[in-house]
């Protein structure tokens, strides 16, 4: 996977906070991987939300780094892109919806950009507070997307994912299927509290899979505004089999095995791994978000 040298990223799409420790309240995190790791660690291990992250009620304290700016700092082109990992994730982010802008624009709708926020430890959001714990995951209530870098080392390391850069840029691309979405109105058909192979939870999971592989069709054909040339020039089938086997290792069945040693498809929310690949390979082949339907 590899970016223009000479692009200039835009990291006014990118929050950096990492650093910080934010007052916040009760956490209801929705959307993404979070509520599948939550849960998940829930079901194995017998812990609430409260061990989780998901909820803290306690004070803290209010930001103190001094680094806060990192980003806007380090990441100004696409060569830096290709030589950070975060700034690798602004140039994902910026290609991810220079392609979903052109597209909505395309089908005569609009569509609103949305922030990714990277944090460390614990963040506050529209949807409560979280940590680390939760994963990435996708906030309807501020449409922000949220990301704390050390989970693709856990992505590799606990999850058995093979790694690589473009198994960060589907976990961006997924999330961002959350916010497309929520801008179409699809998302809230995950909120009926029910869960199972059949589920509208798993659907929308499924459907964010799809949208992400549409993204990886057009990702090297999306022209950036700062150059008029694609952000990213170069995506090869090694980077897609990176991003299938995330989609595969954070499949319901395959970390069902892992961490309770047996498969309950009755308690899945995001869908099996062999479905996660299919639908992303879905959205990779045919390069058309209307073949994403996971609720015929």
């Amino acid at each position: 996977m590899q970016f223009d040298d000479d692009a200039r990223l835009d990291t006014s799409e990118v929050q950096d906070v990492r650093g910080r420790r934010i007052p916040g309240g009760r956490a209801t995190v929705g959307g993404g991987l979070a509520g599948l790791l939550a849960l998940l660690l829930g079901l194995f291990f017998g812990v609430g939300p409260d061990q989780l992250g998901l909820t803290d009620t306690s004070p803290q304290p209010v930001p103190t780094s001094s680094s806060l700016a990192q980003v806007q700092q380090d990441c100004r082109t696409g060569q830096d892109a290709n030589t950070r990992d975060d700034c690798r994730m602004v140039a994902v982010v910026n290609s991810v919806q220079d392609f979903w802008d052109e597209e909505f624009e395309r089908r005569r709708g609009t569509y609103s950009r949305s922030p990714t926020v990277f944090f460390s430890q614990r963040v506050g959001t529209a949807c409560g507070a979280a940590t680390s714990a939760v994963g990435p995951f996708y906030c309807p209530g501020d449409r922000k997307v949220y990301l704390d870098l050390g989970f693709f080392d856990e992505l590799r390391t606990k999850f058995g994912s093979s790694g690589g850069p473009f198994a960060q840029a589907y976990v961006v691309a997924h999330e961002y299927g959350h916010h497309v979405q929520d801008l179409m109105g699809t998302l809230d058909r995950a909120q009926d509290g029910r869960s199972g192979a059949d589920s509208n939870a798993v659907r929308v999971e499924l459907q964010a899979d799809c949208y992400a592989g549409v993204w990886a069709h057009h990702a090297t054909t999306t022209p950036d505004e700062s150059t008029g040339r694609p952000l990213i020039t170069d995506l090869t089938e090694a980077d897609i089999r990176d991003g299938m086997d995330a989609a595969a290792a954070v499949g319901d069945d395959r970390i069902q095995e892992r961490f309770q040693g047996r498969v309950t498809p009755e308690t899945w929310t995001h869908g099996s791994a062999a479905q996660r690949q299919a639908w992303f390979q879905q959205g990779y082949r045919t390069g058309d978000m209307a073949r994403c339907n996971t609720f015929a």
